[in-house]
Parts: C-alpha cells; structure tokens; sequence
C-alpha cells in the first residue's frame, strides 16, 4: 500500500517539546520507526512534516494526484480548528487515520474535540509513536471513496 504520513505543527520538536507529554524521542527517530514499520509490512511510505496549514493541504491534495491509498495525520493543533484541513480530507475521498501521541480525551478541554476525525476513517491517541504503526493496519478492508 502507498501511504502518506502526514505531521502538524510542533511536532517536528517531539523529544524536545513537553517530553512529559510528547515523550523523549525525536522526531528524527520517529520518521525512522514509521519508515521501518511501513517497510516491515509492504507498504511504501512519504512522512512529511510541515507548521504551515497551506502546505499540509497541498500535500494531501498531492496524494489524490499520486493516487496513494492511504494517509495517516497528526494535525497538532490544528485538530482542533482546522475546517480547512477536514476539507482537504473529505474532498480526497483516501481513507485517513489521525494520530495523536497524546490522549486529547484527557487533556484540556479545548483538546478533546478534533474537527478533522469526522473526515478520517479512524482516530488513534494516547499511544505514542505506537500510533502510526497501529493506523497502517486500520487501512486493511477500507475502501477509497473516490
């Protein structure tokens, strides 16, 4: 399968940022795991990370071009208020699994709603890297919609 993975603002800074939080790998190391997990079970993988909404719009608009099958997201903050990102992914009709590294069910309020899931086929959290590798496996019997 042709996956893309697709990173959010800060999170270029995991290992750096709130390691209580975030955790204390890098993302240098993260980018590796996910690599090695997608090649470990077939799948050809792009993990991109950018802090800029517009880009991480163009790259999912990319993928429909590219005809990848799946996309995995960590939106960061803009979970909570990117409209513009849940139309992307609606509009691309790949199915997407978002990721979190931390539960945002149990952290501020303003964290527990996510705009984005109800464009994505599944929503992983609170598992850390772990996450990514879990929402390679959710894509087995999805359907794209386009």
């Amino acid at each position: 399968m042709k996956l893309m993975v697709l990173n959010g603002p800060n999170i270029n800074f995991t290992g750096i940022r709130e390691p209580d939080i975030y955790g204390t790998v890098r993302y240098g190391d993260i980018v590796k795991q996910i690599e090695d997990a997608a090649k470990e079970k077939g799948h050809t993988v792009s993990v991109r990370q950018s802090n800029h909404e517009g880009t991480l719009i163009d790259w999912l608009q990319e993928a429909y071009l590219e005809k990848y099958e799946g996309i995995i997201i960590n939106p960061g903050a803009y979970t909570h208020t990117s409209y513009a990102l849940f139309d992307a992914i609606k509009s691309i009709g790949i199915p997407t699994v978002e990721v979190h590294f931390s539960d945002i069910h149990a952290r501020e309020a303003f964290r527990a709603k996510s705009v984005t899931a109800a464009a994505c086929v599944k929503q992983i959290a609170g598992i850390g890297v772990e996450g990514y590798v879990l929402a390679m496996d959710a894509f087995e019997g999805v359907e794209a919609g386009r």
